[in-house]
Parts: C-alpha cells; structure tokens; sequence
C-alpha cells in the first residue's frame, strides 16, 4: 500500500505561480513513475505529467513550457511548479505512484485561478 497527501493548492489570478507537493509513504520502495493529474469541472480527468525514477519526465500540451515536474526520491515526494497559471488551470490536481502495477492517487488538492 502507499499512501499520497497533497498540498500547496489554492487560490491565485491569473499569470500567478503556485507548486504543489505530494508526499509518499507506506511501501514506498518499488514505486516507480509519479505524476500529476487533474480534473476540471465538467470535464474528465487528464494527466498532465509525469516523471520516472530516473527523472524524465512527461508533459501534456496544454501545460508545456508552464508547468516542471521534479521529484526527491530521498524525501519521497513529487512536485509540481505551476507558472504563467490560466484560469482553464482551475480544477482539482491529484498525485498519482505507480508501485508494483498499481496507481496509487492522492486525494486531491484544488487549484482555482481567478481574478
């Protein structure tokens, strides 16, 4: 099992900057790719990167160039740096890990991007 716990969402106008932390614990080991998805209201839940143990990482369109994944193996935790933020941003961004074939989700943390 592995446990994931967001933080750092909130409210920010547009052009702003915000990051997001997931922390890992439980059978962290074996867990291999994390990433970040999130679902806006109305519509289905996207991936919009993603990042290996090794480092590479993965980004959907709508968020290159705006948004950089990182991780620290050491502490466990994946991060997400959010700039240049858009209100087509807003929604809930949820942590993924897959361990052992399993995507383990946090459970979620808000992100609204209004003036």
């Amino acid at each position: 099992q592995v446990q994931l716990v967001e933080s750092g969402g909130g409210l920010v106008q547009p052009g702003g900057s915000l990051s997001l932390s997931c922390a890992a614990s439980g059978n962290i080991l074996r867990i291999t790719t994390m990433g970040w998805h999130r679902q806006a209201p109305g519509k289905q839940r996207e991936l919009i990167a993603d990042i290996a143990r090794g480092g590479w990482t993965n980004y959907a369109d709508s968020v290159k160039g705006r948004f950089t994944i990182s991780r620290d193996n050491a502490k466990n935790t994946v991060y997400l740096q959010m700039n240049s933020l858009k209100p087509e941003d807003t929604a809930v961004y949820y942590c993924t890990a897959l361990h052992e074939g399993i995507n383990y989700w946090g459970q979620g943390t808000q992100v609204a991007v209004s003036s």
